[in-house]
C-alpha cells in the first residue's frame, strides 16, 4: 500500500487490487540496526563474553527477519553493557532462577531460550504489545515509541474501493497508460521508477506508452537499466555512486590534494572515488574494493571512463607530485583499506590505529563496534600493548574484538613519519617505544577478523572480501539507496537471496545484482 494514496492523488488508475501494507512498525532490519554478533548478554555484574547468545535468539525465533543473514546484538537487551534495558531486565529475571551469578556459558546457553519464551506474553515497554509481537513484527520490545502496526488489511482489496473510500476520482481515459497493477510486478511502474533512480530523469509519455504496447516489456526495461548504468548520472563525478561512497570515504575539502586542493593537502580522495566506482561497474568483481593492488584514473567524460593502472610510489610522485601520490607499494595494497586518503585521515598519528580498523569494519562489513555491532571476542585479548587500559572489563567488551582487528593495520603509516607518510613500514611500531609504552614494539602484525586468524592486512582484506558480511553489506548499500531504508520483515527472504546471489551466480557483479533487484516484488510492485 506504499503508493495507493500517491496514485489516487495524481489521477493514476489502480488495477483491481491493492497490496496489503507491508510495514508493521519499524522493520526488523532497521529496528535492530547493527544487532550483529553480540558479545555480552544479560549478565548482572560484569560484561563477560557470551557470543553464542545471538544464535540462540535466532534458534528460538527462526522466522524473525533479523535472523536472515544476520543475528541480534547486545542492544536488544542492553542500553550500555552491562546495563540492561526493560526487556533485558525481564529476561534476566527469568534466566536460570536461583543459579549463582555470573553464569557460565553452558548454563547461559541452556537457559536463555526458556527465559525468552517465559517473557513472550509480557509487555516490557508497556506500549500495549507483547514482547513476542514486537520481536516478530519488527519493533523494539524495550522502546515504547517503537510498536508494531495494528492495521490488518486483506492481502488484496479493490483499488476502486480504496479510491472511493478516500473520495478520489480518477480519469480512466487519461490514465490508461498509467494503469498500475499493485498485486504483481508492474512493468510501467518499474520502468518509470528505474529511469528516475538510475538515469536521473522521468521518461516521456511516449516512452511509457510504447513500453505498454510491447507484448513482453521486460527486455526493454533491462536495456534501459543497462543504459542508465553507463550514464554519468550513475557513475560520473558526483554521480549516484560517488554519493554512495561518501560515507566510506568521508571527504574533507580542507585536506584534499590534487585538483581543488585544500589548505592542508594530505591526500587526494578522488583516487578513492575512482577505485570505488571502477569496482562497482561493468560487471567487475566488487571484492576488489578491498583486494585491488591497482589504482584507477578517470580518462574521459560523457560518459566517464575509468581505467586501472599500477605504478610504484616513486613513479607516482614523479607524475603527480608528492602531495597527491599513492605511497603504499603495490604488493602491499589492499584496495580502499590502504589508499593514502584512508590512512592519513583515519590512522593519522596513532600508534595503534583502532579508528582505522573500526572504519574498515563499519564501511565495508556493515558493523559499527561503537554501536556494539559485530563483536566477536578473541581468546586472551585484548593485550594492552600501548597501555591504554583496554583490559578493563568495561573496555574489554569491545577491545577483545577491535584490537585483533587492528593489529594488521599497525604497519601502515598515517602521518608523523616524514616522507614515510601513508606507506607500509614493517618496523613502524619500533618508533613508538618510550617509557610510557615500553612494550608497544611487541604488537603483532597478525590479527583476527570475523573469527579467522590472518597474518597481515592482505589476508585480512581477503577474508573480509569473501565473507557473508561483505556481500550482505554491499547489497544493503544498494537496497537502502533505492528504497531509502533497509529490508522490511516480509522482504527479508528476498534480500537474503539477493546478497547470496551476489556471491554465487552474479560473481560479485553489481550490475547483475541490480538487474536481479529490479524484478523483485519489493522493487517492481507499486
Amino acid at each position: 500500500m506504499r503508493y495507493i494514496m500517491i496514485a489516487a492523488q495524481t489521477g493514476w488508475r489502480l488495477s483491481a487490487c491493492a497490496r496489503r501494507p507491508r510495514r508493521r512498525g519499524r522493520s526488523l532490519t532497521v529496528a535492530f540496526s547493527g544487532m550483529l554478533l553480540a558479545a555480552c548478554w544479560l549478565l548482572p555484574h560484569v560484561a563477560e563474553a557470551m557470543p553464542q547468545a545471538p544464535a540462540l535468539v535466532c534458534e528460538t525465533y527462526p522466522d524473525a527477519a533479523v535472523c536472515a543473514g544476520q543475528v541480534p546484538a547486545c542492544t536488544l537487551c542492553h542500553t550500555n553493557p552491562p546495563a540492561r534495558n526493560a526487556f533485558g531486565d525481564s529476561v534476566a529475571a527469568q534466566l536460570a532462577v536461583g543459579t549463582p551469578r555470573p553464569l557460565d556459558p553452558a548454563t547461559f546457553s541452556a537457559e536463555l531460550p526458556l527465559a525468552l519464551m517465559l517473557v513472550e506474553g509480557s509487555d516490557a515497554d508497556s506500549d500495549g504489545f507483547s514482547n513476542l509481537d514486537e520481536i516478530l513484527n519488527g519493533s523494539l520490545p524495550a522502546d515504547p515509541a517503537s510498536k508494531p502496526s495494528d492495521l490488518d488489511v486483506p492481502d488484496c482489496v479493490s483499488g476502486d474501493d480504496v479510491l472511493a473510500a478516500d473520495a478520489v476520482a480518477a480519469d480512466a481515459a487519461a490514465a490508461a497508460a498509467w494503469d498500475y497493477n499493485v498485486c504483481e510486478p508492474d512493468p510501467q511502474y518499474t520502468y518509470r521508477k528505474l529511469v528516475r533512480q538510475f538515469c536521473g530523469y522521468s521518461p516521456s509519455f511516449d516512452d511509457v506508452t510504447a513500453l505498454a504496447a510491447l507484448s513482453d516489456p521486460w527486455p526493454r526495461i533491462h536495456e534501459a537499466l543497462d543504459s542508465c548504468l553507463r550514464s554519468d548520472y550513475w557513475r560520473g563525478e558526483d554521480g549516484v555512486l560517488w554519493q554512495l561512497a561518501n560515507r566510506k570515504i568521508t571527504p574533507t575539502a580542507s585536506l584534499k590534494a590534487g585538483a581543488d586542493a585544500g589548505s592542508i593537502p594530505l591526500g587526494d580522495y578522488e583516487d578513492d572515488y575512482n577505485l570505488f566506482v571502477y569496482t562497482q561497474t561493468d560487471h567487475r568483481d566488487a571484492r576488489e574494493l578491498l583486494t585491488a593492488q591497482y589504482m584507477v584514473a578517470r580518462t574521459g567524460s560523457e560518459p566517464t571512463i575509468y581505467e586501472a593502472y599500477t605504478r610504484g610510489p616513486l613513479e607516482d610522485v614523479q607524475l603527480r607530485g608528492f602531495a597527491g601520490s599513492q605511497l603504499v607499494v603495490p604488493e602491499r595494497r589492499a584496495g580502499m583499506l590502504t589508499t593514502r586518503w584512508f590512512l592519513v585521515t583515519n590512522t593519522m598519528f596513532s600508534a595503534m590505529p583502532r579508528t582505522t580498523a573500526a572504519q574498515a569494519y563499519r564501511a565495508y562489513l556493515g558493523m559499527d563496534i561503537a554501536k556494539l555491532e559485530g563483536l566477536l571476542p578473541v581468546n586472551d585479548e585484548p593485550v594492552d600493548y600501548d597501555l591504554k587500559g583496554v583490559t578493563k572489563a568495561e573496555c574489554a567488551v569491545c577491545h577483545s574484538t577491535l584490537d585483533p582487528l587492528t593489529y594488521p593495520f599497525t604497519r601502515y603509516e598515517g602521518l608523523g613519519a616524514g616522507l614515510a607518510v601513508a606507506s607500509y613500514q614493517p618496523g613502524r611500531m619500533d618508533r613508538f617505544v618510550s617509557e610510557l609504552t615500553p612494550d608497544i614494539a611487541a604488537t603483532p602484525e597478525a590479527g583476527v577478523v570475523l573469527g579467522q586468524q590472518v597474518e597481515d592486512l592482505l589476508a585480512w582484506a581477503e577474508v573480509a572480501a569473501n565473507s557473508d558480511e561483505f556481500a550482505r553489506a554491499t547489497a544493503l548499500d544498494y537496497w537502502r539507496l533505492l528504497f531509502g531504508e533497509g529490508p522490511r520483515p516480509d522482504e527479508a527472504d528476498v534480500f537474503e537471496s539477493l546478497w547470496r546471489s551476489l556471491r554465487a551466480e552474479h560473481e560479485y557483479s553489481i550490475d547483475r545484482m541490480l538487474h536481479d533487484l529490479i524484478e523483485t516484488e519489493a522493487y517492481s510492485v507499486p
